[in-house]
């Protein structure tokens, strides 16, 4: 499981003209499933980024989760992350997994994070998305289980 991870203001995403999740002070995360998931891929990545200690305190160092600050989640689904590029000029993504098999991973990654006490928006999984955000810092990190 690969995530990207970035610290943002705001941030949305939209389906065919219409937004389908959004949120302000949060996280922008990028979601990639690889065949070798499991629940155990879940809950690790789902707890890494819960936890992470990426926004300021008082002193201006990095020491705050995103559940710390009261920050949201927007969480959209990308297959793309488990692109290949090393060959040819066409990614090959045959790393990602199937839809039948990363829709409920993914599922499962936001309703962990869900439990966790984190408001979650999400993409639509499977949809060409418009994505914008405001990128904090910048701060964009890579998660991988």
């Amino acid at each position: 499981m690969r995530v990207v991870v970035q610290r943002t203001r705001e941030a949305s995403v939209t389906v065919a003209g219409e937004v389908v999740g959004q949120i302000e002070h949060g996280l922008l995360l990028l979601v990639g499933i690889t065949h070798e998931d499991s629940e155990k891929d879940v809950e690790f990545v789902a707890d890494k980024v819960a936890h992470l200690r990426i926004f300021e305190d008082e002193a201006g160092k990095m020491n705050h989760s995103v559940l710390d600050t009261g920050g949201q989640i927007l969480s959209v689904s990308q297959f793309t992350l488990y692109g290949d590029c090393r060959k040819g000029r066409r990614p090959n993504f045959m790393s990602a997994a199937r839809p039948e098999q990363a829709e409920p991973l993914y599922e499962l990654f936001n309703n962990k994070l869900r439990e966790k006490g984190l408001h979650v928006e999400t993409g639509r999984f499977g949809a060409m998305m418009d994505v914008r955000l405001l990128n904090d810092g910048p701060v964009t990190l890579i998660v991988e289980s």
